[in-house]
């Protein structure tokens, strides 16, 4: 079974139990992975939480009973999940913009959630035109700076380049880009195997 055959079995389960509790040790099963790293890829592909998904699939489903029910509000709120009518009509009006007694008028518009579909998407099938060209060797060089990886701001990569500018580095770097025939750019080595970005300003000839 494909990556995206699982998210969809996924999602069928979620869509199947929007009126009961969810239990993420079951989508696991089908995703074969924890249920941490579920929850964060699902965040990273539909740019949504899944929590967040599953609100708005619910109240997409309220609204619905809203307007083509007698039930009352209560057991509305009841059915998707929600402990009081106060916490569903707040929010119901978040989502919706108008509280669950309204939405039972006639022509009211109100918002709903389609469910999320992940399909296979192939790229690269075209054919594409292109030639190798030979170039004379250039020299390239710069400054370096090497910071650690890790959460905090890279508060010290700032401080790096206000001290290059400070003692002349940088100074030196632009004079030599006025130089017929050359330029000056900027650019990150990303070495995560040593735990390290190595991040360098540089000038190379064109």
């Amino acid at each position: 079974m494909t990556w995206y055959e699982r998210m969809n079995k996924a999602i069928d389960y979620i869509e199947e139990n929007l009126c009961s509790d969810i239990d993420f040790n079951e989508i696991s099963k089908v995703m074969c992975q924890s249920s941490v790293n579920f929850q964060r890829t699902f965040s990273i592909v539909a740019d949504i939480s899944v929590f967040e998904y599953i609100r708005r699939r619910r109240l997409t489903l309220a609204a619905f009973d809203m307007q083509n029910s007698n039930d009352r509000v209560i057991d509305i709120a009841l059915k998707y999940g929600y402990e009081s009518p106060e916490a569903f009509t707040r929010a119901f009006k978040e989502t919706h913009g108008v509280s669950p007694s309204n939405a039972r008028k006639q022509g009211l518009p109100l918002k709903a959630y389609p469910r999320i579909t992940f399909l296979l998407s192939i790229k690269g099938d075209a054919a594409m035109e292109y030639r190798i060209e030979n170039k004379e060797a250039f020299a390239v060089y710069g400054i370096e700076g090497v910071f650690t990886l890790g959460d905090e701001k890279h508060d010290d990569i700032p401080a790096f380049w206000q001290e290059c500018m400070e003692d002349g580095r940088f100074g030196k770097l632009i004079e030599s880009a006025h130089e017929p025939k050359r330029s000056i750019h900027s650019i990150c080595n990303y070495r995560t195997a040593e735990g390290v970005i190595s991040c360098k300003r540089l000038i190379y000839q064109i």
